[in-house]
C-alpha cells in the first residue's frame, strides 16, 4: 500500500490495523558517468515498492533531497542543509505521529544521510524527554545495502571494484529498474580511486568523473534484480519484527 496512491479514509483503515510505516530516503546527486542523479532515492523507493507487494505494508512518498554538499561540483545536484533536512525529518514526523503512527521506519540510500538523520531523531526524542513525557512514537534508521544477507551478496557480486560511491550494486538496481535510462560509458581508471570527503570542490578535484572507488561497468539489471528480491524479503522481516516490538505505556 502507498500512501500517496491511497485516501485519507483509507489510512484511516489502515491505522486500524497497523501502526507502522516505511519512508524511502536519499538523496539526488551526481553517480559517476552512467548513474543516474535519482539513484541514492531510488534504489530506496524500488525496495519498498517490492517490499510492499509481498506484505501489507505501507510505503510513504519519498524524501528525494538530502545531504549531497559534497556533490555540487557535478550539474544536477540538489543538497538540503544539515540543519534544513533535520527540520524537514523532525516535521514529517510530527505529522506521521499525529495521525497515530508508531512505529517509523526510514529506509536510506545516501551513507552521506546517516549522522544527519541520527540527528533528527535525537531531537525529536528530546523534545519529549525535556517535556517530561513519552514521545508515542518510535524511530528506526536502516540503510537498505545492511538489510540482512544484502551486503554480502554484493561483495559475492562484486568481489573488487564495488567501492563506496557509484558503486556497481546500486547502479544495477536502477539498471533492473528503468532498463531505457540504462547507461554507458568508458571509465579511466577502471576502478575509481578511494579517498576522504570534505567540500565540493575538493571532491570534484579527487574525482573528476565522480566515483569513489568503483567500477560501475560490473553492473548488470540481473544482479540488480537479485539485490531488490533479497532487499525486499528481508524488508518484510524488519517491518514485522519492529512492529512486534512493544510500546511503552
Amino acid at each position: 500500500m502507498q500512501l500517496h496512491l491511497s485516501t485519507w479514509a483509507e489510512i484511516e483503515q489502515y491505522l486500524a490495523r497497523s501502526r507502522t510505516i516505511v519512508i524511502p530516503i536519499g538523496s539526488n546527486e551526481q553517480h559517476g558517468p552512467t548513474g543516474l542523479l535519482g539513484t541514492d532515492w531510488l534504489c530506496p523507493q524500488i525496495i519498498a515498492g517490492e517490499a510492499e507487494k509481498q506484505a501489507d505494508i505501507l510505503v510513504a512518498p519519498t524524501f528525494n533531497i538530502g545531504m549531497a554538499q559534497h556533490h555540487l561540483g557535478f550539474a544536477g545536484t540538489i543538497s538540503l542543509r544539515p540543519s534544513t533536512f533535520i527540520a524537514a525529518i523532525g516535521d514529517w514526523v510530527r505529522s506521521l505521529a499525529g495521525h497515530g503512527f508508531e512505529k517509523l521506519l526510514f529506509l536510506n540510500g545516501h551513507g552521506g544521510n546517516v549522522a544527519s538523520i541520527d540527528a533528527a531523531f535525537s531531537e525529536l526524542y528530546a523534545e519529549a524527554s525535556f517535556a517530561r513525557r513519552r514521545a508515542g512514537f518510535a524511530l528506526k534508521l536502516c540503510n537498505w545495502w545492511d538489510l540482512p544477507g544484502v551486503g554480502e551478496l554484493a561483495r559475492d557480486q562484486f568481489p573488487t571494484g564495488h567501492g563506496s560511491h557509484a558503486t556497481p550494486s546500486e547502479i544495477a538496481i536502477t539498471q533492473w529498474a528503468f532498463p531505457d535510462a540504462r547507461k554507458h560509458a568508458d571509465y579511466a581508471p577502471r576502478i575509481a580511486p578511494s579517498g576522504p570527503i570534505r567540500e565540493a570542490l575538493d571532491f570534484r578535484a579527487r574525482y573528476p568523473d565522480g566515483r569513489i572507488g568503483s567500477d560501475p561497468g560490473l553492473a548488470t539489471p540481473e544482479k540488480g534484480a537479485a539485490l531488490v528480491r533479497l532487499a525486499a524479503q528481508s524488508l518484510v522481516r524488519e517491518l514485522e519484527a519492529y512492529s512486534r516490538e512493544p510500546m511503552p505505556d
